[in-house]
């Protein structure tokens, strides 16, 4: 008895959404508590932690020969399951600052449809990582309670997360998936078809965060207005000379580099729709599809997707803080909501 109450007045409920750019991390009653990008700073050699988070970010591209930024989380997935484990950590340890804490209680997400193995590898992790309890969470589903959908209700909801790494597309009902589907494409892909794109035109190496600047500020899935005629500059290596060389570069362009991913996105969706039973779809149609993650923030995304499924389409409120408002939320509803998770693990006594 004294023990429980023990954990319950000193352990913290949290919400992890581990994504492939970015981490961010809700604690119950109190919100988001912060966000740091999801890298890793190793020296090449020994393997040694040199920083996490936002100061090895800051080391992307930027690094001696001997240290490397890397990303242990490559398209929703654990590429490198002790660095994860290492980042997972960092982040546990930032959010529980008391010093006679109990371990947390933590749910984090994941994308739809990964294997067993890697639900495993999460769980592992982050107990290893110092968790007392550690629960999984679809990405789509957190996604869809973060945004306010009635998940649990006998009504369909359907929801596109687009993240760094994957994006994820499900219908939902009764608390979980009834169709989805988890392609590795998100906003990381849509950058590297800008790299491609202007070193195929312009023969100018660009790096990866220039491109996500670029996509930004010119980057839309749909001609608008306010697009027409606009320019912006590009700051890279001339891959004939070696030397610094700036371009001026149109939105038009850019639009036609995001071409291939944003297809591809828009595929999976119909995938989704066509496999979705008649009556759920009957529901999507008298509401709004909600798209959520950084990726759904791109310029003219929204009106695209309504126009191919001809349907009604909205940007969630904080689309880059649902799945981890979703997650939180679970935690907080736990009785209403655990027929959403699809994994849990205690650490042990």
């Amino acid at each position: 008895m004294g023990r429980n109450i023990f954990k319950r007045f000193f352990s913290k409920d949290l919400g992890l959404d581990l994504g492939t750019a970015n981490s961010l991390i809700y604690e119950k009653n109190k919100g988001i508590i912060f966000r740091e990008p999801s890298v890793v700073a190793v020296k090449k050699n020994t393997n040694q932690i040199l920083a996490l988070g936002e100061e090895a970010r800051r080391m992307l591209g930027r690094t001696p020969g001997d240290i490397v930024a890397l990303r242990p989380l490559q398209e929703g997935v654990i590429a490198n399951y002790e660095l994860t484990k290492e980042l997972i950590r960092h982040l546990l340890k930032k959010a529980c600052k008391r010093k006679f804490s109990a371990k947390p209680r933590v749910v984090i997400s994941i994308p739809t449809g990964i294997t067993g193995v890697e639900r495993r590898a999460v769980l592992d992790a982050a107990l290893s990582a110092g968790a007392g309890e550690a629960y999984l969470i679809e990405e789509p589903v957190a996604a869809a309670i973060g945004a306010g959908l009635p998940v649990h209700e006998a009504i369909g909801n359907m929801v596109i997360n687009i993240g760094g790494g994957t994006s994820d597309v499900a219908v939902l009902s009764l608390g979980g998936v009834v169709s989805g589907l988890s392609i590795r494409i998100g906003g990381d892909a849509m950058d590297e078809s800008i790299v491609r794109f202007i070193r195929r035109q312009y023969n100018l190496s660009i790096g990866k965060q220039t491109a996500e600047e670029i996509k930004i500020e010119l980057g839309s899935a749909y001609p608008l207005p306010e697009e027409d005629g606009k320019k912006g500059e590009a700051r890279g290596r001339d891959q004939v000379t070696g030397l610094p060389k700036n371009i001026m570069i149109s939105a038009e362009e850019i639009r036609t580099a995001l071409a291939e991913p944003i297809t591809n996105i828009i595929n999976a969706i119909r995938q989704v729709v066509e496999k979705t039973p008649p009556e759920l779809v009957a529901d999507i149609m008298n509401q709004e599809i909600v798209m959520t993650g950084g990726g759904a923030l791109l310029k003219g995304f929204t009106q695209l997707v309504a126009r191919e499924l001809s349907m009604k389409v909205k940007l969630a409120e904080d689309p880059m803080a649902c799945v981890v408002l979703g997650a939180g939320k679970t935690l907080e509803q736990l009785d209403v909501l655990k027929r959403a998770l699809v994994g849990s693990k205690k650490s042990p006594r």
